[in-house]
């Protein structure tokens, strides 16, 4: 099933979303469909930390291992097939795993884009002195590659869309202001960046997806203009609707301005359509300069820390979790820089079970010393154990303390890394920065009209609207849509800040920023600083914010009826449409005798 590229088409494919994601991918892509380019995507920023550990234990390592397992049983069909392949694996040693492949084979032409690495230069830079700093490099350097003949392109920190756009400026032969069609490739990658989450994965309305076992993963159809059709293999798992590329498309973003290193992308301008079965098709995205500056991911080791989590059973579970956490404080002497708890009353009255009957209270303690973090933590939950509240366990024994990373997002200017292009015969070229760039300036959209009036049901948000959420440094984003045309404006009027605040009470002290996008019937939210200093410093229960979104969909609110009625495929059960007046509460159920909060 080798694959003669059209001249007005590309179609690329994608085979990882992260390190770690499905090692039978690479070989089902290669398999499974015509392909011209097949990217790997294996970076982020909690990754970058875990991968610039590894090459400080070891200087040859510091690489995604599993591209590496994955190249060795399908180096052969690739080449056979005459499907080039694109990926970040390099991670903070794109240089080894390119040294690495070669002892794999020395057939295939292999070339080397770096520069991103600016860990050695970061003080005088003004970034401190992490663990690691890397510019988020853009496409040019990828496209140089592959017009000089690369079978492979590996990378270190490029952005994750990068390994799209590079493939398209080679074929097409972009010149660094065609801004619209550098845009269009910069959706499409985005879209399909996070493999299978373009094609049913972690889809808000999955229960709507027939065969959701094993999705395939996403693969895009890039055109001359930058328009493209996201699609994924014959008979492959999953689907590929306007639903689910929405998702991804308002996965991990900001405002309407979505900033690259070679061009700012307009998400206010992107339409889309379902083409057909699995075909959703991406047009009219229109692009700008880009910024001055480049991003740069800046990790460091924090400190160390510590968690237990204790189970609260049955009857007093207030006055257990006040009593454990007194104890537990006078037990530890030294007092950890950051102790933080949280009490999760999973805990029903009555419950048939007793896990059903119990709450988890959860320390954890953070600080630079590790012994303050382990040895005098542990000593004093065990020290407590005997002496604590009625039916005293915890989910573990508490253990060591562990390194924590915490991430910053820097910023330097376009022209500071050295962008290079090594190719296979070991020769270099430098790749220019941007020829001409605009400061970023905010684009929240339009205003909301105001809600019309009309009978409501009070019902969960994710009735009607889906959400996707995750993490970018240490903010936390949530992208809303709604799937008809008629709820975009009441849903538009419903999310502000104030909102925001109300049905998430973790942000009620944060930044929030709101977002309208009616082009695709979105609305998309950022909260600052609800991740702490990153994903790495699990500031949350959630450090990732990957629920967030399934959280706020959870939450009730008044739901016009008219677009209740207009809902498609949208099954209510009645119990939600009880009004709460009619619900009767049993008066043993409120009787404060137990001094229970309800």
């Amino acid at each position: 099933m080798s694959r003669t590229t059209d001249p007005e088409t590309l179609r690329v494919g994608n085979c990882s979303g992260f390190y770690g994601d499905r090692l039978a991918a690479m070989r089902e892509m290669l398999t499974g469909g015509e392909l011209d380019v097949l990217t790997g995507d294996y970076l982020a920023e909690l990754t970058m930390l875990i991968l610039g550990r590894d090459r400080i234990a070891d200087p040859a390592a510091g690489y995604a291992r599993t591209f590496l397992a994955q190249l060795r049983d399908c180096l052969r069909i690739a080449l056979d097939r005459g499907v080039r392949i694109v990926t970040n694996a390099g991670g903070a040693n794109p240089g080894g795993l390119v040294a690495a492949i070669r002892e794999l084979s020395p057939e295939p032409r292999i070339a080397l884009v770096h520069g991103d690495d600016l860990t050695a230069r970061a003080g005088t830079l003004g970034l401190g002195s992490p663990l690691g700093a890397h510019a988020y490099l853009g496409a040019f350097g990828i496209a140089r590659a592959l017009a000089a003949g690369a079978d492979i392109v590996v990378t270190g920190r490029v952005t994750d869309a990068s390994l799209l756009i590079g493939p398209a400026i080679a074929h097409f032969g972009w010149g660094r202001t065609d801004f619209d069609a550098l845009a269009g490739a910069t959706v499409a990658g985005h879209v399909i960046e996070c493999g299978t989450q373009a094609t049913g994965g972690n889809y808000p309305f999955f229960t709507e997806i027939d065969d959701l076992l094993r999705p395939g993963f996403p693969v895009a159809e890039i055109r001359r203009d930058g328009s493209s059709v996201i699609t994924k293999h014959p008979g492959t798992g999953g689907a590929v609707t306007v639903g689910t590329v929405t998702a991804q498309l308002v996965y991990e973003v900001d405002d309407a301005r979505y900033a690259g290193p070679d061009v700012t992308t307009r998400l206010d301008t992107v339409s889309l359509r379902q083409a057909g079965p699995d075909r959703v098709e991406i047009t009219g995205v229109r692009g700008e300069p880009p910024p001055p500056d480049v991003k740069v991911a800046c990790t460091a080791i924090g400190g160390y820390r510590n968690e237990m989590t204790v189970v609260l059973t049955g009857l007093d579970i207030e006055a257990k979790a006040e009593l454990f956490r007194r104890q537990f404080t006078a037990a530890r002497g030294t007092e950890p820089a950051e102790v933080t708890w949280s009490l999760a009353r999973l805990d029903t009255p009555d419950a048939p079970t007793q896990q059903q009957a119990s709450a988890l209270l959860t320390v954890v303690a953070r600080d630079p010393d590790e012994k303050v973090a382990g040895r005098a933590f542990a000593a004093a939950a065990v020290e407590v154990a005997l002496a604590s509240y009625p039916g005293f366990f915890a989910t573990a024994p508490p253990g060591r303390a562990h390194p924590y990373g915490v991430f910053t997002a820097g910023y330097v200017p376009q022209a500071v890394p050295t962008h290079e292009v090594v190719f296979h015969d070991g020769t270099t070229e430098r790749i220019d920065p941007p020829p001409l760039t605009r400061p970023l300036a905010p684009l929240p959209g339009p205003e909301a009209a105001p809600r019309g009036p009309g009978p409501t049901r009070r019902l969960p948000l994710g009735t009607i609207a889906g959400a996707r959420s995750g993490d970018k440094g240490g903010d936390a984003n949530v992208g809303l849509w709604v799937r008809e045309d008629a709820a975009y404006p009441w849903l538009a009027a419903l999310i502000t800040e104030d909102t925001v605040r109300d049905l998430l009470p973790e942000a009620a002290a944060l930044p929030v920023r709101v977002t309208r996008l009616p082009a695709i019937r979105a609305v998309n939210v950022v909260i600052e600083g609800l991740l702490g200093q990153g994903v790495a410093y699990h500031a949350r229960f959630d450090p990732q914010a990957k629920g967030l979104g399934e959280w706020l969909r959870s939450r009730h609110v008044e739901i016009p009826e008219a677009l209740l009625a207009k809902a498609d495929n949208v099954e209510i059960p009645e119990a939600l449409l009880d009004k709460a007046d009619n619900v009767e509460i049993p008066e043993a159920l409120l009787d404060k005798a137990d001094k229970e909060e309800r």
